[in-house]
């Protein structure tokens, strides 16, 4: 909101002289940030008010030119001025800048040449004063402005704007009243109410003569006031302190009666709107709308009307948008005389979601949804009235219109010290009450406690919290001491907190990249990564009020999102990527419907051997698979509203059941815990929400150089950084080939967790846990996301290694051997089916019998050779295999026999033969 100073310092009584940039801090201080000071007219200088004498029409130009004889008070005073323009006659008064005077800008004015004429100065336009945007003509003023006087002091044109940003529990701050009440405490000087200056007698009298109304929704309006003005002449003009006012608040100048009604909107916080009688038929309703009904407003659309909207009408229908904009049928125009001029109090959620719904935003509608005051409605309309008709020349008609409803006023019991509580610090009892006074609140003590009544202009007052605030504010925050928080002993990250640090690090090392994505999507992601209908990750939980309609959807699974983080960097020139997320899916539970498609079935990412198989982490969700929806298809088509409760019946804060076996979150309260009963409402309207881990690596994965060409990434690069996953948590496992999309048949790994071992050291009983796949990216899903060629992929259920992770004892600190490694390379021909993960298993587990000295250190694969010598349908895995004890240096015969049992158990499991 844009504030001049001088109309501040009209209703609080700030010292002379007045410092605007401490007016600017203190009104930050007290929660009203202050983003701009622009002091506006200050450059300008040697403007004075003339009157213009004679007129000379100069021919042979192209355009019409003036030559002006104007004066500025005595006979020595004329000067003779070339003008351009045609808006004005002998006899007017204009401003005149003279030689020598500076225009905002710096531009100055000087004596020159033109037309064969000397022009002694210039008359000026309201744009080149920059008092607004009009360079239609000269700027006329009214015939009682002081001849000679200084235009700029005459019109008020030096001045301080501020630009205030008002937060949206602050609906009081977007008005003069409210702004100087709070510059007022800031300073602790006398504040003057703007609402009970200027009054006419009879403020609250009540006449059958004025236009009459009625209110038939209380729920929408609780006060509605009608006045009536009579004989308006529609060509006077609006006062010029006014225009400038209005100006400087960055409203445009309409008309004498719209500007009336704007000036006291600023200054007061009421919106008014001022109807055309003539246009007017049969009494005035507010209500809501009905089925089919429509109105024009005043931007010339036609708006089909919600029947949620709150609507003023007559008994021709609609007639405007309460709150918001006015109708086009009952505007007041440049004839008109006989105006109804409104004030009322609408409900203040009612108009913020018509005001959206219509995507129509007014300085009235923005102030209605944060709240006005409920009692102010009468006086704003009778200053209205005594406005237009002072200024217009008409005539009052006595009393005014009445329609109202009864308002709950809140009463808030608080202790006296709570402010005290929530701020940490002492402000006392007579401190408290000092500041909540200066508020508007009556406040009353028994005892230890306050009873606290809000002003009519404060509905955000609801709270202890909010009355706490107000102290802590108007005593500034400055006061609260600053102090750092001291740790508690003995606590620090949890082990899945360090597992997830430990998982990124060693990504990170890897080369990895971590980046997150957007946790939305569509039904068109599930088609891309050609996913069969059947797919449970197709079971996606639809949002009620989507960030975007083109993605109402929850995500089942993160490759999409890197899929489009990819084609963004790709996009930018950043074609060689290997990134990684961490981070939720969102998954309907078990026997529950999702929000798309009617497809039913078990949640997760299962499917062929997914997450949601044996031991891995079920799909969960709301029971109608959507979050806070009323269990009405969101694609179907269905009237979300169809004439009942948008809820479908239920209570909000109940957390029952709503149409078709849905569930609503309950709205649970802020000034206690929930409990038990709640929590459990909770996590029964809420999807299963398990961590993954994904990677997706494209373009090279080796970078060229003076060394060589690059090397492409490959499968076997997103199979490895499922290994480093794997790896860092320390949980056995197995790999093998496996097959699911959106991946290549052919280059899939599918990783499981091993059941943990029994008490006796042999395999449990439990199954294989799978956890994800990696590998190459069907050529498919790579066209359909619009990847470079071979991009590969990998994506593990992170929740299920993490509850694997935690039945396992803290790590050991590794064991360090002063002595030798010992190498043996070995190489073994196996059937071409034979996955190589196998053949290192069986090695590990045969080097595992040698002497207990003999620990194998690691094993690599450094050759695939399935050429001729190899045989057909076979190939040769060469591996390194590396041997050290802790207490001594190995003999050849020692690491000889390692070497031969580990090969012996390979050809035992697998058929390898040891090649020659």
């Amino acid at each position: 909101m844009r504030v001049p100073l001088s109309w501040l310092l009209d209703y609080a009584a700030l010292a002379e002289p007045v410092d605007p940039d401490e007016v600017g801090r203190r009104l930050t201080a007290i929660g009203l940030e202050v983003e701009a000071i622009e002091r506006v007219g200050q450059d300008i200088s040697g403007v004075l008010v003339a009157r213009v004498l004679e007129i000379e029409e100069l021919t042979g130009a192209r355009k019409p030119i003036r030559y002006c004889r104007v004066t500025t008070g005595g006979p020595e005073a004329e000067r003779q001025v070339i003008c351009g323009a045609v808006n004005f006659a002998v006899g007017d008064l204009v401003p005149l800048a003279l030689p020598g005077a500076v225009l905002p800008g710096g531009f100055e004015i000087s004596a020159r040449q033109a037309y064969g004429r000397v022009s002694d100065g210039m008359i000026c336009s309201a744009a080149e004063l920059a008092v607004w945007d009009d360079h239609t003509g000269i700027m006329v003023l009214p015939p009682d402005a002081p001849l000679g006087a200084d235009f700029a002091a005459y019109a008020g044109l030096r001045d301080v704007v501020f630009e205030v940003n008002v937060t949206p529990d602050k609906g009081h701050a977007l008005s003069i009243r409210g702004m100087a009440r709070e510059l007022a405490t800031a300073f602790g000087v006398d504040y003057m109410d703007p609402a009970d200056q200027g009054l006419p007698v009879g403020v609250d009298d009540i006449s059958a003569q004025v236009y009459q109304a009625s209110i038939a929704d209380p729920d929408a309006c609780d006060r509605f006031v009608l006045r009536e003005v009579r004989g308006i002449d529609p060509d006077r003009p609006t006062p010029l302190p006014i225009r400038v006012r209005l100006a400087r608040a960055d409203v445009r100048s309409v008309s004498l009666a719209v500007d009336v009604t704007n000036y006291l909107m600023l200054e007061l916080g009421q919106p008014l709107h001022a109807f055309d009688r003539g246009e007017l038929s049969g009494p005035i309703v507010v209500r809501r709308a009905r089925p089919g009904e429509q109105l024009e407003t005043l931007d010339h659309v036609v708006r089909q009307l919600d029947p949620d909207d709150i609507l003023i009408t007559d008994s021709s229908g609609p007639i405007s948008l309460a709150g918001t904009m006015g109708g086009l049928a009952t505007e007041v125009s440049d004839t008109s005389t006989d105006l109804v001029i409104e004030a009322a109090h609408f409900n203040a959620p009612n108009v913020a979601r018509m005001s959206r719904r219509h995507r129509l935003f007014s300085e009235a509608s923005a102030r209605f949804e944060r709240g006005v005051d409920y009692e102010i409605p009468q006086r704003a309309s009778a200053k209205a009235a005594a406005m237009l008709a002072e200024l217009g020349g008409g005539t009052v008609v006595p009393g005014c219109s009445v329609a109202s409803a009864p308002v709950d006023q809140v009463q808030i019991v608080i202790p006296a010290d709570h402010p005290d509580r929530v701020a940490g610090m002492s402000y006392g009892t007579p401190t408290v009450i000092r500041r909540l006074r200066e508020v508007g609140c009556k406040v009353s003590q028994d005892g230890d406690l306050l009873a606290v009544l809000p002003p009519s202009w404060r509905p955000d007052l609801t709270d202890p919290n909010d009355l706490a605030e107000e102290v802590i504010r108007l005593e500034g925050y400055e006061q609260i001491g600053i102090r750092m928080p001291r740790a508690v002993a003995g606590r620090g990250r949890t082990a899945t907190q360090r597992l997830r640090i430990a998982i990124g690090r060693a990504l990170a090392g890897a080369g990895f990249v971590e980046v997150p994505s957007s946790p939305f999507g569509s039904a068109a992601d599930f088609d891309r990564l050609q996913l069969t209908a059947s797919d449970p990750r197709r079971l996606a939980v639809t949002l009620a009020n989507p960030v975007r309609d083109e993605e109402p959807l929850l995500r089942t699974t993160l490759l999409p999102g890197l899929f489009r983080v990819v084609g963004r960097n790709s996009g930018r020139g950043f074609a060689d990527l290997a990134l990684f997320e961490i981070g939720s899916v969102f998954r309907t539970r078990p026997g529950q419907s999702a929000g798309i498609g009617g497809l039913d079935g078990p949640g997760g990412s299962g499917g062929d051997g997914g997450s949601s198989g044996n031991g891995g982490s079920s799909g969960n969700g709301g029971p109608d698979g959507q979050a806070g929806h009323n269990g009405t298809d969101r694609h179907s088509g269905t009237d979300r509203h169809s004439g009942t409760d948008r809820h479908s019946g239920t209570d909000r804060h109940s957390g029952t059941a709503g149409a078709g076996g849905s569930r609503i979150a309950p709205i649970l309260a802020v000034d206690r815990a929930p409990t038990p009963d709640e929590l459990a409402l909770l996590d029964a309207a809420l999807p299963d929400q398990p961590q993954l881990i994904a990677v997706v690596l494209t373009g090279e994965r080796d970078p060229a150089g003076w060394w060589g060409a690059g090397r492409p990434v490959s499968c076997y690069d997103a199979i490895e950084a499922a290994h480093t996953v794997l790896r860092a948590s320390r949980l056995r496992y197995a790999v093998r080939a496996g097959q699911r999309q959106p991946w290549h048949p052919g280059r899939c790994a599918v990783f499981e967790l091993e059941p943990a071992a029994g008490e006796d050291g042999q395999p449990g009983t439990a199954e294989p846990v799978l956890v994800g796949y990696a590998g190459e990216l069907h050529p498919r899903v790579i066209a359909a996301f619009g990847l470079a060629p071979r991009t590969c992929a990998m994506e593990l259920d992170l929740s299920a290694i993490e509850r694997a992770a935690a039945g396992l004892a803290p790590a050991p600190a590794p064991v360090i051997s002063g002595y030798p490694v010992a190498t043996q390379d070995v190489a073994l021909v196996v059937e071409q089916a034979v996955p190589a993960a196998e053949v290192e298993a069986a090695l590990a587990a045969g080097a595992a019998t040698a002497d207990a000295g003999v620990r194998l250190e690691d094993i690599r694969l450094f050759d695939v050779y399935t050429g001729e010598q190899a045989g057909p349908g076979r190939k040769s895995l060469a591996y390194t295999l590396r041997f050290r004890a802790q207490d001594r240096t190995l003999k050849t015969d020692e690491v000889t026999a390692a070497r031969d049992a580990a090969v012996a158990e390979a050809a035992r499991l697998t058929g390898a033969a040891l090649r020659g």
